[in-house]
This record gives C-alpha cells, sequence and structure tokens, in this order.
C-alpha cells in the first residue's frame, strides 16, 4: 500500500513539474497581452508599444540557410542546441558507463548488443525532447510565441525541422530495436503490449503514422498532393495517442502541455472557419492580381503585416491559403482587404471563378485570423 501510494504522489509530481510551467506561462501571457492590448487601445497617440520583447524581434541574420531570424528566434536556437547537448550526453554518459562485461553476460548478451539497445533508448529519449517543441511553432493564436514578439508563420519552418528531427529519431529508435531483437532472437517482443511499462505495439503503431505524415510532408509531394498531405497530416492525433500508450501518460507529460495548447488553438480556429465572411467586393487589378474585400466589426484590430486564411470551398473544401492583410485596421475600421496573385493552380482557379461569377454574394469564403506581430517597430516613430 505504501509503495502504491508513494508511486502515485510520484507521478503527480512529475505531471506537476512538466506541465505546470508551461500552462503558467501561456496563461500569464494571455494576460499580459490583454492587459497591453488595452493600454495600446487608450494611448493618445494610438501607436503600439509592443511588449517587453519587442526590441528582440528585430533581425539578427538575413541572409543563409536559415532565412530571416530574430534576435529572439537566435536566442532559442541556442539555447535548444545546448539543451539537446546537454541531454545526448547526459543520457550517453548515464546508460553507457553502466555496460560492463559482467552486466552484458547477465543479460545474455554482448557488450555491442548492450550497447545497441541503449543507444536505441537514447535517441528515443531525445526525440521526445524535440517533439516537446513540436506543436509550438503551429500554435497560431498561441500566447507564448506573441509574448516573445514571434509569430506563427515565422516559426512554421522550426515546425518542419523539428518535424523531421523527431521522425529521423524515432525512426532510428524503432529500427535500433528491431535489430536488436533480431540479433538476440527476441523478435516476439514485437508483438507486446504490456498494460505497464513500455508498450511496444503502441510505439510501432505511432511510429507507422509518424512515417505516412513524414514522408507525405516532403515539399514535391505537399504541393503536387496537397489533399493527400492534408489528409494525411491528421494522422497526428494516432501519432500522439498511441505514444502515449507507448511510454505511459507521466512520461508523455513532456510533451502534453504544447499538444494542448495546440488543440485548444485547433478547436478555436475550427470554430471561426465554420463561418462564412462576408464579401463586400471583389475585382481582378490589371497586373491579374485579385483583390478581396471583407466586412468587419469595427472593433478588429491588427497590425500591419498580419495575416489571413482563406478558404473558397467552390475551388477546394481543404485548401487555406495565408494572405497578408493589405488594409489598415485604423483607417478601414469596417473593411479588411487582401491581394492575391495569380501564381498558381488555386489562384488561377479563384480568377475563373470571379470571372464567371456575377454576384459577389454566390462567393462563399472562409476565413481564419487575422494573426500577427502584438507590435510593429516602426509604429513606435513619429512622422512628419
Amino acid at each position: 500500500m505504501e509503495q502504491y501510494v508513494t508511486t502515485i504522489q510520484t507521478d503527480c509530481s512529475d505531471i506537476l513539474i512538466y506541465t505546470f510551467p508551461v500552462l503558467f506561462i501561456a496563461t500569464l501571457g494571455c494576460i499580459f497581452l490583454h492587459l497591453v492590448k488595452y493600454a495600446n487601445a487608450h494611448d493618445e497617440r494610438g501607436t503600439s508599444k509592443g511588449t517587453r520583447f519587442a526590441s528582440w524581434s528585430r533581425p539578427a541574420i538575413t541572409k543563409g540557410p536559415l532565412g530571416i531570424v530574430s534576435w529572439t528566434e537566435l536566442c532559442f536556437l541556442f539555447m535548444f542546441a545546448a539543451l539537446l547537448i546537454w541531454t545526448i550526453s547526459s543520457y550517453t554518459h548515464g546508460l553507457f558507463k553502466r555496460i560492463t562485461r559482467q552486466s552484458a553476460a547477465m543479460m545474455g548478451v554482448e557488450i555491442w548488443q548492450a550497447k545497441l539497445e541503449r543507444l536505441a533508448l537514447i535517441l528515443g529519449l531525445v526525440g521526445n525532447i524535440c517533439l516537446a517543441f513540436l506543436f509550438f511553432p503551429v500554435t497560431r493564436g498561441s500566447s507564448i510565441l506573441r509574448l516573445f514578439g514571434l509569430t506563427s508563420e515565422s516559426s512554421v519552418k522550426y515546425h518542419i525541422w523539428l518535424g523531421h528531427a523527431v521522425m529521423a529519431l524515432f525512426t532510428a529508435h524503432g529500427l535500433c530495436f528491431i535489430f536488436f531483437w533480431a540479433n538476440t532472437h527476441q523478435l516476439s517482443k514485437m508483438l507486446q503490449w504490456h498494460k505497464v511499462g513500455v508498450s511496444n505495439v503502441a510505439g510501432e503503431v505511432a511510429l507507422l503514422a509518424g512515417i505516412a505524415m513524414w514522408f507525405t510532408s516532403f515539399s514535391r509531394i505537399r504541393r503536387k498532393l496537397f489533399e493527400l498531405f492534408f489528409y494525411t497530416h491528421h494522422l497526428y492525433i494516432i501519432f500522439v495517442v498511441f505514444v502515449v500508450f507507448h511510454v505511459g501518460f507521466t512520461y508523455s507529460c513532456i510533451f502534453l502541455p504544447g499538444f494542448y495548447l495546440f488543440l485548444i488553438d485547433r478547436y478555436l480556429r475550427f470554430l471561426q472557419s465554420q463561418q462564412r465572411v462576408c464579401l463586400v467586393s471583389a475585382r481582378i487589378l490589371p497586373c491579374q492580381a485579385v483583390e478581396l474585400n471583407f466586412s468587419k466589426c469595427p472593433g478588429l484590430r491588427y497590425n500591419p503585416t498580419s495575416s489571413v486564411f482563406i478558404n473558397v470551398p467552390s475551388i477546394s473544401k481543404l485548401q487555406w491559403h495565408p494572405f497578408t492583410v493589405t488594409s489598415n485596421s485604423n483607417m478601414e475600421a469596417e473593411k479588411l482587404s487582401i491581394v492575391i496573385k495569380n501564381e498558381g493552380k488555386w489562384s488561377q482557379k479563384l480568377i475563373e471563378k470571379l470571372s464567371s461569377t456575377t454576384a459577389e454574394h454566390h462567393f462563399q469564403v472562409s476565413l481564419e485570423g487575422p494573426y500577427g506581430p502584438t507590435s510593429t517597430q516602426f509604429l513606435r516613430y513619429q512622422t512628419s
């Protein structure tokens, strides 16, 4: 009985340690951003003062493979690299030093086989660290990103990199274990589903779902077969659920806070996307670009460089495309405008649809957003 109570207390403490800091920061971020928005609304000059971290959002790198990287992003990149280096070195030192001839003999394996098993475990543990950060960049309405002056649009590339890292590590993790079981005549372990501890079958299901998402996310497949990419990417639900079954709920609390915030954001975006916005006017410009003007409530405020996601069900019920808002919420209180260039099949179909449509009210559009930075640096300066 005492051992059972101790186990429950340990699980509760682990859950509190892993989940509370992230959710607490997200809550404080919501409160802080609300106060900043309230203060800006009562600013006599009508300009956005930004957040405490506004100066860190200035570009630190403008050329190179990383693209445009702000000081905040650069700082997080260094901290994440340091975390991975420390994690790998810590796990490697802690697990490999226990491997001796005596310990390998007691396990009934050779030294290299014991090291292979430890390596497979390390790959899974490091992959779980990367998984903990995977959902933050794609949480569009995240208070954590906005608190540090980041946007989901500029952070999507980190989600892509983290996704590649997670699947490369988890795939290597699974292959190493399969190779170890094959060399030690234990392939039957692939069919084990333990109610307590690690479930191998659940890990295999999660890995297969992850590989399906991984292969369809490469740019060539994603651009040519977007519908396939979109449908397959919804396997993230199966992936996360079976990862929880694989490692247990307590250890899953490392990545569940980010996934929980993503689910809240996804649900709110789903509710918004179900509403059809009122298209006031649409016109094809001489440069073969399309200008769409939507009606909005006067209380909706957004900063320059904000973007919205547009869906036209008559063209594709699944495709959502981001576009920069061209209107100013301070000067055009009841209208939101975007300009779409003719640079793809979707935009070409849009132009053909508008050309053949005589009444705009027959042209249904769904909208998500606008999303954008909490402040814009150049708004802090006076103009003559």
